[in-house]
C-alpha cells in the first residue's frame, strides 16, 4: 500500500469509528497530530485524553472493511476524498463549528476553492420562485460565480438547474452518503451534477437519508459561500436556519422579496427586516462582492476561464515553464502548485488549454501528465 493510501486509511478508521463524534476527533488530533500518530500512541496515552470508553472504541473498533470500501470508491474517476489535512480542503469550512473531518466528493473538485454563492428556499415553491431560483442561478454561473445548495426538491433543484447553465457551474452538499441519491426525483439532476459540478458530502458510504443529518448538511452549505440568497421561504423554512448560520459566519444574507399575500414571501421579509440585503436581480448580487465589473469574480473556476483559455499566445512562455516543472512523469495538482508557485485556479486554465492542445493528458485521481512531443 502505498504511503499515501496508508495516511488516508488511517483518517478514515478515525472517520468512521460509530460513537467517535467530531469534538472526540478534534481532541485526539489536537493532542497527537495526524491520525496515524493517534492509533500509534497507545491506550493509556489515548485515554488521557479521551477517556476509557471512547478509547475502547477508538482502538478495538474493526472498521476494515468500511476503510477498504471507501478507498476502493475514491479510485473510481471523478470520486474524491478530502480531509483536514489536504491543500484542496476549502478553508473556508473551517470555519463551521465542527469541519468535517473528511469530504467526499463527486465531479469537478477544483469548485470547492471557487467564488460561490448558497441558494435556499422552499422545497414547495412556487411557479414564479422556481424561474427566479434557475434564472439568478444562471446569472451568477454565467458570470464566475458557482451556485451551492442541498439537492431538495423546489428551489434547490431549481437553483443547480440555473448554475449548470453557465461555466461556474454547482456544487450540491447532500445530507446521504455520496454514492446515494436523495431525493429520488433528483437522480437525473444528481447525475449531471457528477459529472459537469460537484457533489459533496460527509457522511459515510451508504448513509440514508436521515432527518438529523440534513440540518448538519446546512451549516456547511452557509460555510463555504461568500453569501446566502433566499429565494422563498416560509417563516418557519430551516432555509432561514441556514441564512441565520450565514450570518452567524459573517456571511452575506440576501431575500428575494415577494407578494405580501404569499405565504412564501414571510420568510423572506421577515430576513429583509433583520437586515439581510433585498435583491431584484443577480447584478444585485455581483455589485455587493464587487465582481460586476470584470463579469467575473477574481479566481472564477476553470470553466468560468473556459471562454479565454484560447488566448494562450501571450502565455505560451509560462505555459512552456509549466511543463518543464511537470516533467513527463504523472503529477498531482497539490505537488504542481508547490512547484510552480501558480494558484489551483491559474493552473487549472493553464492545463485545460495544454490538454485541448494535446500537450497534456487528464488521469484519474486529479493528475496529469505531459504528452510526449511525438503524442501532441
Amino acid at each position: 500500500m502505498s504511503e499515501a493510501r496508508v495516511e488516508r486509511a488511517a483518517w478514515l478508521r478515525l472517520g468512521l469509528i460509530p460513537g467517535i463524534g467530531p469534538a472526540t476527533q478534534r481532541a485526539l488530533l489536537t493532542a497527537f497530530g495526524l491520525p496515524e500518530a493517534v492509533f500509534a500512541s497507545g491506550r493509556a496515552a489515548i485515554a488521557a485524553v479521551v477517556g476509557e470508553s471512547a478509547t475502547s472504541l477508538l482502538l478495538d473498533t474493526d472498521n476494515r472493511t468500511e476503510v477498504e470500501k471507501a478507498l476502493a470508491w475514491a479510485e473510481v474517476p471523478g470520486n474524491h476524498l478530502l480531509t483536514l489535512a489536504d491543500h484542496g480542503y476549502p478553508q473556508s469550512l473551517l470555519q463551521a463549528g465542527d469541519p468535517p473531518l473528511i469530504l467526499y466528493a463527486k465531479g469537478r473538485i477544483e469548485l470547492l476553492q471557487a467564488p460561490s454563492l448558497a441558494m435556499v428556499g422552499s422545497r414547495n415553491a412556487t411557479a414564479q420562485g422556481i424561474e427566479n431560483a434557475r434564472a439568478f442561478a444562471a446569472n451568477l454561473s454565467q458570470a464566475g460565480v458557482t451556485v451551492v445548495s442541498g439537492l431538495a426538491l423546489g428551489i434547490d433543484a431549481a437553483a443547480h438547474r440555473g448554475g449548470l447553465e453557465g461555466p461556474a457551474s454547482t456544487i450540491a452538499f447532500i445530507g446521504t452518503g455520496a454514492d446515494r441519491i436523495y431525493p429520488t426525483r433528483n437522480a437525473e439532476l444528481a447525475r449531471r451534477i457528477a459529472v459537469e459540478g460537484l457533489i459533496v458530502s460527509e457522511f459515510a458510504l451508504g448513509t440514508p437519508p436521515l432527518s438529523h443529518n440534513f440540518p448538519r448538511r446546512n451549516r456547511l452549505i452557509a460555510a463555504i459561500a461568500r453569501g446566502t440568497l433566499v429565494v422563498e421561504a416560509a417563516p418557519a423554512s430551516g432555509s432561514l436556519i441556514t441564512a441565520r448560520l450565514a450570518g452567524e459566519l459573517g456571511r452575506e444574507v440576501f431575500a428575494i422579496p415577494g407578494s405580501i399575500h404569499s405565504p412564501l414571501s414571510r420568510g423572506c421579509h421577515q430576513l429583509i427586516r433583520q437586515g439581510a440585503k433585498l435583491v431584484e436581480s443577480a447584478q444585485d448580487i455581483l455589485e455587493e462582492f464587487s465582481w460586476a465589473g470584470s463579469g467575473m469574480p477574481p479566481n472564477a473556476p476553470q470553466a468560468a476561464a473556459a471562454g479565454a483559455m484560447h488566448q494562450a499566445d501571450a502565455a505560451e512562455p509560462e505555459a512552456e515553464r509549466l511543463l518543464s516543472l511537470m516533467g513527463f512523469d504523472p503529477i498531482d495538482l497539490d505537488s504542481l502548485c508547490t512547484r510552480s508557485n501558480l494558484t489551483p485556479e491559474v493552473l487549472f486554465a493553464m492545463l485545460l488549454t495544454l490538454e485541448l492542445d494535446g500537450r497534456v493528458e487528464k488521469l484519474p485521481g486529479n493528475r496529469f501528465q505531459q504528452l510526449p512531443p511525438s503524442a501532441a
